[in-house]
């Protein structure tokens, strides 16, 4: 099967309007943007997704993936880690979230041995390095994530920025 990739990028929870909040209807909104923007993607031929697999944004989009595969949809899910303890500190939900996304990945690629001072910046690379398209959240551009849409726009990527200042 011949790919046609897209990743996702975006802020942490505590970095989001309501901390991330998943009873408050800006975190639903955001959810029902991330949702919108992947159907459209498959709809336009996208078949593989690449997730970073930081809590938010990028965890929301593959819980959606993870949600057309259920549903029978010949998609691919990509999952990058930084370093291969990524997310052992996690407790609670965030942990439980994180092996079911990788549970349910088609694939997953580790960039570093152990966490470094690049390692999320070369992750990021990858995820862009390898897409052809890139949808980012984001309300704060000297952040993760706007590197990763400058990144992005200077590997000419398609971009879709979902810039919550102008929503909220």
């Amino acid at each position: 099967m011949a790919y046609k990739t897209i990743c996702f990028s975006g802020h942490r929870p505590e970095k989001l309007p309501f901390k991330g909040d998943d009873l408050s209807p800006v975190t639903g909104a955001i959810k029902s943007i991330l949702y919108k923007e992947i159907t459209e993607c498959i709809e336009s031929g996208y078949n593989r997704f690449i997730t970073g697999l930081a809590r938010g944004v990028d965890n929301w989009a593959a819980d959606i993936v993870i949600d057309f595969k259920s549903r029978g949809y010949d998609i691919f899910l990509l999952c990058v880690l930084p370093y291969r303890t990524y997310g052992s500190e996690w407790r609670g939900f965030d942990k439980w979230n994180l092996s079911h996304i990788l549970e349910k990945a088609d694939e997953t690629v580790t960039i570093c041995d152990e966490y470094n001072k690049d390692c999320m910046r070369l992750r990021n690379n990858y995820m862009v390095d390898n897409s052809e398209k890139l949808i980012a959240v984001v309300s704060n551009y000297k952040s993760g994530t706007g590197q990763t849409i400058r990144y992005a726009q200077k590997k000419a990527l398609d971009v879709k920025i979902i810039d919550l200042n102008s929503i909220f």
